[in-house]
């Protein structure tokens, strides 16, 4: 058994981006300004974006978009419920309702095939999710939308750095990142809002701001504008400088994260072929580039003679972490309430929600740490 514990997951912070952020820390500015004006373009240039607008949370880029593009009561958002609460939170907020497409079982995405049977004449946004590092297949989906004239948003917190069809996610559309500090690269707390229509990036900037006119930092005059006015009532939702700082080194290091991260998500692969318990994720046919955000098996508890938080807690007595990603938004004590009907709808969403777990995944792990983990696993089966 290790003698130390190995979390599931951990950010890789190097001496140089600490240096840079105790160079906004001396500089007394630490808020919104030229590194978030740098940290903007860098996140565009590298995803191929039309633009972008630093936030300080995915969350609040959902917020954002919900409320620039007014949706409310009596309309309906399609999402998957397999992703973690804060979209489907932010629709039940805002006044809408979500409706729920089941995922494909093997890769836990939604398709076109499962989301146009829950587009109503009060659908009004579709946001599906890529998931694990891995992208959805987006060109079905973008037909069906544009053919029903429906808008379309994708959840890309765990797709920095992920490619479809040899384009990085972000490069078309709208699509919102997370830079929380599991994510393949982290700015603390963060995210990014990026999309190819303007109209909404205006809307994203001025609303992450109180409503101003203007942005919280006025590039054009290096600081905040003196006869700034508020256009409407908007939010608090921008991204400091000290964050910025962090994720500017993060990003000139992504594609390195995601090569080492590939290296061990294949040794996992390797070494579980033969461990029947053990269910990995199914990496999609179609063409593109895995992230590797996560690594995430499937418990088959009827062989394994246990279910999924037994054998988290035996694999934490061998001080291998694991995490949970995600139970299933319906089946959370509040959405189970508000909706008890949706109990049962959704069979693959709800048959991964009871067996999934994330193994340790991080570009500072070793080879020696995924064989680690891959004994424990094999001595906590027998």
């Amino acid at each position: 058994m290790r003698n130390d514990f190995l979390p599931f997951s951990k950010p890789s912070i190097s001496e140089e981006e600490i240096n840079a952020v105790s160079e906004v820390l001396r500089s007394g500015w630490l808020t919104t300004g030229n590194k978030n004006a740098e940290f903007e373009k860098s996140f565009s240039s590298y995803c191929g974006a039309a633009g972008s607008v630093a936030l300080c949370s995915a969350t609040a880029g959902m917020h954002l978009l919900l409320k620039a593009l007014d949706i409310g009561p009596g309309d309906e958002v399609i999402t998957p419920s397999m992703t973690w609460v804060s979209t489907v939170n932010m629709i039940v907020l805002a006044g809408a309702t979500p409706v729920f497409a089941d995922v494909d079982k093997q890769t836990l995405m939604v398709t076109a095939e499962s989301i146009e049977p829950c587009i109503t004449d009060r659908t009004k946004l579709v946001i599906p999710v890529h998931f694990a590092g891995a992208a959805v297949n987006m060109d079905p989906i973008r037909h069906l939308c544009e053919e029903k004239s429906l808008k379309l948003v994708e959840d890309a917190a765990h797709a920095a750095g992920t490619e479809y069809k040899k384009n990085r996610i972000g490069a078309h559309g709208t699509a919102i990142f997370s830079f929380h500090p599991i994510k393949n690269i982290t700015t603390g707390e963060g995210g990014m809002f990026c999309s190819d229509d303007h109209a909404l990036l205006d809307a994203i900037r001025r609303l992450k701001f109180h409503g101003l006119g203007v942005d919280a930092y006025d590039r054009k005059s290096q600081g905040r504008s003196p006869q700034a006015e508020v256009l409407e009532p908007g939010f608090k939702y921008n991204m400091t400088d000290i964050a910025a700082a962090l994720g500017l080194g993060q990003l000139a290091r992504l594609d390195r994260f995601i090569a080492q991260r590939a290296e061990l998500a294949a040794r996992y692969l390797d070494l579980l072929a033969d461990i029947e318990e053990i269910i990995p994720l199914s990496i999609p046919e179609y063409e593109m580039r895995h992230a590797w955000h996560l690594f995430i098996v499937r418990l088959d508890t009827e062989k394994a003679g246990m279910d999924r938080n037994i054998f988290m807690n035996r694999l934490k007595e061998k001080n291998i972490g694991t995490g949970i990603h995600f139970l299933a938004a319906h089946t959370q004590k509040y959405y189970r309430q508000l909706y008890p009907m949706l109990q049962g709808t959704l069979p693959n969403t709800e048959w991964n929600s009871a067996r999934i777990l994330s193994l340790p995944l991080f570009p500072a792990m070793s080879e020696a740490d995924v064989d680690d983990v891959v004994q424990a696993i094999k001595e906590v089966l027998q």
